[in-house]
């Protein structure tokens, strides 16, 4: 099969991690035969110094052509102080959703028994989590009317009917494939939007008898998260209130360097970790490449190559298993960013891997690395 990726690696770490997922995605085009090409485009900080634009015109011609977009991350810290600048790095990547009408972004959040020693909270609390946050993407306070007034500053935030329908139908498709439960995250206590988005789901929700929906406002849901995960199956919720609580399970995890995400529209869809640029560890070698890893693995799903996906999430998995993987996740064999990339591409190459049960870190795999 061939496919067209666009290539964003972006700002910071995201060309180490970047380069790490590309070579886990070679591999997998060796072995399962697919064709693989790459087409590559800056966003971010590296755009606006290379185009005076964080998302040039070339870059978003490039991912409208792909079958899907890789993207590594954004964010530059000569940024984050200067808020009379008119451009941020940040900028590109909503650019971009909003151009390509991206509006679902999926998060899976799992947790994984070899990192348990990463989270502040109880081991008991950390077993069996397998939670899917599915984010609008489009709207909210991130796209609504802003400005400055002679005394303060205002955000608005704006939903529409069809804007949460569309996003709410792929949460409820999601649950019947999981546990089929759904619970929506809203402020309906105190927002106009969040009464809209939970009359609405309320009426969908009948149409989908099979899934059992629940509904939470967001600062219990925070407190939830964190008390009792393993009662969560699919959130679905907003823009903003997406990007925080993803962020905020990404503790469940372990590190935010392990949770990929897979953002979808009409036409095509991007897949990306969830983690910052890191600016302080760029060209350090050191920065954690599975969850970039992990987003490819979404995209091969959306390719239609489940299996390919799914050796790439075993492997994974198998590794954090056996105590191994970057310096941030603080367990008993530690990798380099290149090095781990070059042992997971390695060993998704050799035809043993297909059944991991009794591996160890032999010879041959010793000498990659």
């Amino acid at each position: 099969m061939k496919k067209k990726i666009a290539v964003l690696p972006g700002d910071g770490v995201g060309p180490e991690v970047m380069e790490q997922t590309l070579k886990v995605l070679d591999a997998i085009s060796e072995r399962y035969d697919h064709q693989f090409n790459y087409v590559f485009a800056d966003i971010g900080a590296v755009a606006i110094e290379n185009h005076g634009q964080p998302l040039p015109p070339s870059t978003l011609d490039k991912c409208l052509e792909a079958d899907g977009i890789l993207l590594g991350a954004t964010g530059n810290p000569y940024f984050d102080h200067r808020p009379e600048l008119d451009m941020r790095p940040e900028q590109g990547l909503l650019q971009l959703r909003q151009n390509l009408e991206l509006h679902a972004s999926l998060r899976p959040v799992v947790s994984y028994p070899g990192l348990y020693h990463l989270s502040p909270l109880k081991v008991e609390r950390l077993k069996n989590i397998d939670i899917l946050i599915v984010r609008e993407l489009s709207g909210g306070i991130y796209y609504g009317p802003q400005g400055k007034t002679e005394a303060g500053a205002y955000d608005t935030c704006q939903y529409n009917e069809y804007q949460i329908e569309r996003v709410a139908r792929i949460a409820f498709e999601q649950a019947q494939q999981r546990r089929k439960k759904l619970t929506l995250v809203d402020k309906s206590n105190v927002l106009a939007t969040s009464k809209l988005w939970r009359s609405l789901v309320q009426k969908m929700g009948k149409s989908y008898p099979d899934v059992q929906l629940d509904f939470q406002y967001i600062d219990n849901a925070a407190m939830q998260i964190m008390q009792w995960p393993q009662q969560f199956d699919v959130i679905l919720t907003t823009n903003l209130f997406g990007d925080m609580l993803s962020d905020e399970a990404s503790v469940l995890a372990g590190s935010m360097g392990l949770i990929p995400s897979a953002s979808y529209g009409a036409q095509t869809a991007l897949f990306e970790p969830i983690h910052g640029s890191f600016p302080q560890a760029t060209g350090e070698d050191v920065a954690n490449p599975m969850g970039a890893i992990l987003s490819s693995s979404l995209m091969l799903d959306h390719f239609g190559m489940p299996k390919e996906a799914k050796i790439i999430r075993y492997i994974v998995t198998h590794l954090l298993d056996k105590g191994i993987g970057t310096p941030d996740l603080q367990m008993e064999t530690s990798f380099s960013c290149s090095q781990l990339g070059d042992m997971i591409a390695y060993l998704i190459a050799e035809e043993e891997v297909i059944n991991l049960s009794s591996f160890e870190l032999h010879e041959k795999v010793s000498t990659i690395i």
